[in-house]
C-alpha cells in the first residue's frame, strides 16, 4: 500500500515537475536554435518575416494540392539547412498541428458529397473521394503554415520578431500582445516550477488521493492570485521605465548582399506557388 502511495505522490508532484521542466525547455530551445549557425539565422529579421509571410499565403491560396506539398517540402528544407531537426518538427509542431486540424477535417471525410470510397462499419457512413481531397488541403495547409512558422521563430529571436513586424507597421497592440503573452507564459511556467518544487521539498511521506486533489485545487488557486499580481507589477515596472508598446533593441537591422538575394528567393518561389497553384 505504501509503495502504491508513493507512486501516487510521483504521479503528481514528481510528474508535474517533469512536465513544468519539459515545457520551460520547449519554450527556451527557440532561442536556443536562434543562436546556431544556420542559414536563415545569418539572415535580417525583416527578410524573414516577410519572406515567411508571403509563403504562407502562396500556401493558403494555392488551389492544387501538389503545389502546396511542394511548398510543405520546401519549408522542411529551409528547416533543415538552419539546423532544425526532423524530430523537432515532429514532437514540436506536426503532431499537435495534425491533431487539431484532424479533428477539424474529420467531418468533412463523411459529410462532403461526391463518390464513395469506403464505408465503415456498423454505422455504415460513407467516406467521399471529394471529402478526402477536402480533408487533405486542410491538414497539409495547416502542417506548411505550422511548419514556416516554427522555422521563423526557431531561426529569429523573439524581439527581433517584433521589432521586424513594427518595421512593417503592424499596429503596436498586436506587437504588444505577442510580446507580453511570450513572457506572461514564461512566467507563469517558472512560477508554477517554483511552487510545485517548494511543495515536493516540504512533503514527507505518502499522499493519498485527496490529499493530492487538495494539494492540486490549492496550488491553482494560488497560482492564479499571484500571476494576477505578478501581471500588475510587472506592468507598473514597465510602465514606470518609459514603455509604451514599441520595441527596442540594441541590434540594428542592415541588409546585406546575401539578404538581398534571400528576398529575391523568397518572392520568386511565392509568386511561382501562386501562379502553379492557380
Amino acid at each position: 500500500m505504501t509503495g502504491h502511495h508513493r507512486g501516487h505522490q510521483g504521479g503528481f508532484v514528481q510528474h508535474t515537475l517533469e512536465g513544468l521542466h519539459d515545457a520551460l525547455d520547449r519554450a527556451l530551445s527557440a532561442d536556443r536554435s536562434a543562436q546556431t549557425r544556420g542559414l536563415l539565422q545569418r539572415l535580417d529579421p525583416r527578410v524573414k518575416v516577410a519572406g515567411m509571410a508571403v509563403l504562407i499565403l502562396a500556401c493558403a491560396m494555392a488551389s492544387k494540392l501538389w503545389v502546396i506539398a511542394a511548398a510543405f517540402v520546401l519549408a522542411i528544407s529551409l528547416a533543415l539547412i538552419s539546423s532544425i531537426s526532423v524530430w523537432s518538427l515532429v514532437t514540436k509542431v506536426w503532431l499537435a498541428t495534425l491533431t487539431f486540424s484532424g479533428a477539424l477535417a474529420l467531418p468533412a471525410l463523411f459529410i462532403t458529397p461526391g463518390t464513395p470510397v469506403y464505408q465503415l462499419p456498423i454505422v455504415h457512413w460513407e467516406v467521399t473521394r471529394q471529402g478526402l481531397t477536402s480533408a487533405a488541403y486542410l491538414v497539409l495547409r495547416a502542417e506548411t503554415s505550422a511548419t514556416l512558422a516554427m522555422v521563423l521563430v526557431f531561426t529569429t529571436p523573439w524581439a527581433h520578431v517584433l521589432k521586424a513586424l513594427r518595421m512593417f507597421r503592424v499596429p503596436v497592440v498586436f506587437v504588444v500582445i505577442l510580446g507580453m503573452a511570450c513572457r506572461y507564459i514564461l512566467l507563469l511556467l517558472e512560477t508554477t516550477h517554483e511552487m510545485f518544487e517548494s511543495r515536493k521539498s516540504r512533503t514527507v511521506g505518502a499522499l493519498t488521493r485527496s490529499e493530492q486533489r487538495r494539494i492540486a485545487i490549492q496550488s491553482t488557486g494560488a497560482l492564479l492570485s499571484r500571476t494576477v499580481y505578478l501581471s500588475d507589477e510587472v506592468f507598473l515596472a514597465m510602465q514606470s521605465r518609459g514603455f509604451r508598446g514599441e520595441v527596442h533593441i540594441l541590434d540594428d537591422f542592415r541588409m546585406k548582399h546575401l539578404d538581398w538575394l534571400a528576398s529575391s528567393g523568397f518572392a520568386a518561389l511565392a509568386v511561382t506557388f501562386l501562379w502553379m497553384g492557380r
